[in-house]
């Protein structure tokens, strides 16, 4: 019914343990017994998530188009060697980024590792799965 990290994507059949199925996929909606009605349904339910996709894909496209360049700056206390006391996270980019028009989430921020200098980055926002922009982080003492 849904993709599931490291076990499969909606639509697959996969055998796993009894125990897993039954106290943890099933329950939570994730998926369902491999009958033949369940198949028709799940036919079904991908059909019109693929709808909902294209909208959400062509949505984050126009958003992408609308934003432009992305840029914010974020003051943080820093040693004389340009070294970050604390960090800077994908949380404080999100926050800072924030607008009237768009809330950006956390997890839409595409940071391998928190940043713990100050400088100019580049960060990938992702809006959608096939859909990203790039930021530009400043990263400044007060």
């Amino acid at each position: 019914m849904e993709s599931v990290d490291h076990l499969g994507e909606m639509g697959d059949t996969i055998t796993v343990a009894r125990g897993y199925a039954r106290n943890y996929l099933i329950p939570k909606g994730l998926a369902v017994l491999a009958t033949d009605g369940h198949r028709k349904m799940v036919a079904e339910h991908m059909k019109l998530e693929t709808k909902r996709d294209d909208l959400r894909r062509a949505g984050a496209e126009e958003l992408a188009a609308k934003l432009g360049e992305l840029s914010c700056t974020i003051p943080a206390q820093a040693g004389d060697d340009d070294q970050l006391y604390g960090s800077v996270t994908a949380r404080d980019i999100a926050e800072a980024l924030q607008n009237d028009d768009i809330e950006f989430d956390h997890k839409m921020i595409v940071l391998d590792e928190a940043i713990k200098q100050l400088g100019v980055y580049s960060i990938p926002v992702k809006l959608h799965s096939e859909v990203e922009v790039t930021a530009k982080v400043w990263v400044v003492k007060p």
